[in-house]
């Protein structure tokens, strides 16, 4: 006999994940791992025994729960939120990051299931992620008692409009390491063997990432995401990069394992000024002038085809930390301001980022991602 567990899908953003209640999952983490394998039809390339899209963007889990009690940072949280990046072809589930664009999903899903008091025009839902054991602030736009799809605010990668929802990271500034700046230095060399001494800007807001100029690497930082996909040795190169990253900022023990033991985190992007270049999702062509910078972002060891919503906000922070490489890329006339616009590969994505000098260190007041998110379908999944 099959069990039946209810589920949800939702589309959050450029990625799509399936919402699943705590209560409904074993207590039991092998067991619960176990189950949602399963659901997604883990480990198999095709996912064809189960719900999983064979996509890291289409592989992911949203498990739903009360808030701790216990903990104090859970203290005004209307929900928990718990983020696993479900393996295709292995059989794990990675819990050490947070996916930013289903955290707008996350928003959505409560304010279906009744686990936050409406408001209107607006619903604000204080989420406890537990992977960074940090605060979350959804803003749900909400009309006759549901959630707001339909809207005007377009997200490149994702076809059609729909309503705004702002997501605010600030809270999650040095969730996964010792800091915003995890080394304490907006700069740093990194020794990589294999690729020698490179220059490199590390910081940790919704998920660690690693930054590199994309010259050099000998990219102009430009290129689609299926070129980069086809470049064997750049692709070994970002992974050495992120690998030694994670060490430098403790969060991985062996570089030699980190495709093991933390494959989604940290993420390491590439870094360039902007350009004009070609959007091959949008078929259309990007001018330098609707870019304060370009970026291109590792994720899962591909390409991102779009841009993660924890990167759009960490990206934005770094932009307005003085001595970082986004910093340094991005378009003097527009560090100063709130306001951050880059390129990725389908398009132009916004982000407000705002950074102060508190004595020796940076405070982040705010890093938000627009996105907007829409339920697929509801009803339960059979998991032999």
């Amino acid at each position: 006999m099959s069990e039946a567990i209810r589920c949800a899908i939702l589309r959050g953003g450029t990625s799509k994940g399936i919402y699943l209640r705590e209560a409904d999952l074993p207590a039991d983490p092998t067991a619960r791992e176990r189950t949602i394998l399963s659901i997604f039809g883990s480990p198999d390339k095709r996912q064809i025994d189960g719900l999983g899209g064979a996509d890291p963007l289409t592989s992911k889990v949203c498990i739903i729960g009360p808030p701790p009690t216990d903990n104090p940072r859970a203290a005004s949280a209307h929900i928990s939120y718990t983020f696993g990046q479900v393996e295709i072809d292995e059989p794990s589930v990675d819990y050490h990051s947070l996916c930013g664009n289903l955290t707008s999903g996350v928003g959505v899903f409560a304010v279906w299931e009744n686990m936050v008091r409406l408001e209107e025009p607006v619903t604000s839902v204080r989420i406890y992620n537990t992977n960074l054991d940090r605060m979350l602030i959804c803003e749900v736009p909400v009309k006759n008692g549901r959630p707001l799809e339909k809207g005007d605010f377009a997200i490149p990668g994702v076809p059609g409009t729909g309503a705004k929802i702002q997501v605010d990271f600030a809270d999650t500034a040095g969730g996964s390491t010792a800091g915003l700046l995890p080394t304490g230095n907006a700069m740093d060399r990194l020794d990589v063997p294999g690729v020698g001494i490179l220059e490199v800007s590390m910081v940790d807001i919704g998920n660690a990432h690693v930054f590199v100029r994309a010259k050099d690497l000998g990219m102009t930082g430009t290129e689609t995401a299926a070129a980069i996909d086809a470049n064997g040795d750049l692709l070994e190169t970002l992974e050495r990069i992120r690998a030694h990253a994670g060490v430098a900022m403790g969060m991985i023990d062996d570089p030699n394992r980190a495709r093991e033991s933390s494959p989604a985190t940290p993420m390491v992007a590439m870094i360039a000024p902007p350009q004009d270049y070609e959007n091959v999702i949008g078929q259309r062509t990007v001018k330098a002038e609707e870019c304060d910078f370009l970026s291109r972002a590792l994720f899962m060891q591909q390409m991102h085809k779009t841009y993660a919503g924890t990167s759009t906000a960490c990206t934005g922070v770094a932009s307005r930390i003085p001595g970082t490489i986004v910093h340094e890329a991005c378009r003097s006339e527009t560090r100063e301001g709130i306001e951050v616009r880059f390129g990725h590969p389908a398009g132009v994505i916004e982000t407000e980022a705002q950074v102060t000098l508190e004595g020796n260190g940076y405070v982040v007041n705010r890093a938000t991602l627009g996105r907007t998110a829409r339920r697929i379908m509801e009803g339960q999944v059979y998991v032999p």
